[in-house]
């Protein structure tokens, strides 16, 4: 493909798998992360397998952190192809303790404990800002660079919860889905200047922000981790490796006439009713 691919949030699980399987395609990777040192990890491991990638740290909620990372991407790789807004997740203050509201749940005291009238609006916004503001500012920046090329495109990190919300993270997925709808709205915004613009919409893959509450510390899951497994026909987790395939076409000549879509890779949990 032989890309200058900026990757945003690629110091975690999901996005630094992109990022290496994006490398051994001959792509010029630059990692981009709030960590410095987890996106120099990232970049070291793809330069010791003989690929080209930098690390730099860019907190994608100032945009003129984002502006500072194109100077160094363009100065030592060249101008952005490819943008893959990684960056994004879930705070546990946008976020219910219980499923569904009971009566009683009016009267418990418990530390901790939150209903839908205790969601604290600071941690809604959080998340909000993180997954949509986080995905429009890097755009906002790092798309300039493909204005005027051929084969340059936008993919963003969308989710299943867009299509139809989990219980207890109202804020989370009212973010994705927000992140889903402004993938659709960039996609004809951009399509006279030649970019498209997609998403990938995970299932459940564990990752360093959802382990605790999927599985116990013995690797056992917990009894919400049992039903989303029982919910997903192929039953199990994704495995990061599972989204390099769409990534890959997404990204590439194959796909130069996809552009608006959002894509599932969730095992069949969408198709599943339950019964």
């Amino acid at each position: 493909m032989n890309k200058v691919i900026v990757l945003t949030g690629a110091g975690g699980v999901l996005c630094s798998t992109l990022a290496k399987a994006l490398a051994k395609q001959g792509n010029k990777i630059a990692v981009l992360d709030l960590r410095i040192d987890a996106a120099n990890k990232v970049a070291d491991e793809i330069n010791a397998d003989g690929g080209t990638a930098i690390g730099i740290a860019a907190n994608v909620l100032e945009k003129e952190s984002l502006e500072a990372a194109r100077k160094v991407v363009n100065e030592k790789l060249g101008t952005c192809d490819i943008l893959i807004n990684g960056a994004g997740g879930n705070h546990p203050l946008g976020t219910t303790s219980n499923p569904f509201l009971q009566e009683e749940d009016l009267l418990n005291k418990t530390e901790g404990f939150k209903t839908f009238f205790e969601l604290d609006p600071e941690g809604i916004k959080f998340v909000f800002d993180l997954n949509f503001i986080g995905t429009l500012l890097p755009t906002q920046v790092f798309a300039k660079d493909m204005v005027g090329k051929v084969g340059c495109s936008v993919l963003n990190i969308s989710s299943m919860n867009a299509f139809t919300p989990l219980t207890k993270i109202p804020a989370y997925s009212g973010a994705k889905a927000a992140v889903s709808n402004f993938t659709q709205w960039l996609a004809v915004h951009f399509s006279k200047v030649g970019i498209r613009v997609n998403a990938l919409a995970p299932g459940f893959f564990l990752t360093d922000q959802n382990r605790t509450l999927l599985t116990e510390t013995d690797g056992s899951l917990t009894q919400r981790g049992q039903q989303i497994i029982d919910q997903t026909p192929m039953g199990r987790y994704g495995e990061p490796e599972d989204l390099v395939g769409t990534t890959l076409w997404l990204c590439g000549e194959g796909s130069k006439f996809v552009t608006g879509v959002v894509v599932p890779i969730d095992g069949g949990f969408a198709a599943y009713s339950g019964v």
